[in-house]
């Protein structure tokens, strides 16, 4: 389901059906009651007041909906749990729809989340799920150099992409739902994920450093348009200096054991054989 009427190639060849909405809750009820969906798993990416509207119309189609009884809303972030406000620029979207599911009664939900998609790592020429971000993210395996937030050495959580989708999957098949649910391909830091891409290519890597000062004082400027930029760039930096954007290990592993029990999970050095050599 999504705005454009165009299926695009990925679709196509893979034989998907498409169906276009406006993202109100009367069109999305129509595609649901009309494929018969049991589950809602949302990919709208958008901010603010936009992704309230955008959920809530969500939620309410799958409350109307003849079959459809269950969602996952749009976050794929770290530890929400104990990071509900990181990145700081979900306290317009996120936080407050996530007020909306906690009063949800008809609908089961939860909110599905695992760390850095470890495709950001992959160079343009591979298989891969998502496009680069090399502004965003610390590794530009393109330009092949490294923007270092903070130390570099704080653990994080990467899952493929590939891995993400399988994962959803399989929660589809769980007879009840967690308010949240985390996978992670694997717990590393910035800094031996570099190491990694050196060791594969076997070439050094350029290394710049971003400090906690520079961050800090980004997400303190003033909210203008001007300032949109790196102020939405700041949240996300945070991320990665505190611990937020590592799922929390013994739910995620608990949560793997009772899940995914029989998915494996890719690490780096796994994915660049399979999808860059």
């Amino acid at each position: 389901m999504t705005k454009k009427s165009n299926k695009g190639s990925y679709f196509e060849q893979r034989g998907i059906k498409v169906l276009a909405s406006d993202y109100t809750c009367a069109s999305i009820l129509g595609i649901l009651n009309a494929v018969n969906a049991s589950a809602l798993i949302s990919f709208s990416n958008s901010d603010g007041q936009t992704y309230i509207d955008v959920h809530r119309a969500c939620l309410d189609a799958c409350r109307k909906s003849n079959t459809c009884k269950r969602f996952i809303p749009s976050e794929y972030a770290g530890n929400i749990d104990e990071f509900p406000n990181s990145p700081s620029y979900f306290t317009e979207s996120r936080v407050p729809f996530r007020q909306m599911l906690r009063e949800e009664k008809d609908v089961e939900w939860t909110i599905f989340n695992n760390g850095w998609i470890m495709d950001y790592c992959l160079p343009a020429h591979a298989e891969k799920h998502m496009p680069s971000i090399p502004d965003e993210f610390p590794i530009d395996p393109d330009g092949w150099k490294a923007c270092i937030r903070g130390t570099g050495d704080e653990v994080q959580s990467f899952t493929s992409g590939q891995d993400i989708g399988k994962a959803l999957v399989r929660l589809l098949a769980a007879p009840k739902w967690e308010p949240t649910t985390y996978i992670t391909g694997q717990w590393s830091s910035f800094n031996d994920m570099v190491a990694a891409m050196e060791k594969f290519y076997d070439r050094p890597m350029p290394k710049t450093f971003r400090s906690e000062a520079d961050i800090h004082k980004d997400t303190l400027l003033p909210p203008t348009p001007e300032n949109t930029t790196a102020r939405y760039l700041a949240s996300v930096e945070e991320m990665m200096l505190n611990a937020a954007g590592a799922c929390p290990r013994e739910k995620t592993l608990r949560q793997r054991r009772e899940f995914f029990a029989d998915l494996h999970f890719t690490p780096l050095e796994e994915l660049l054989a399979e999808k860059a050599a």
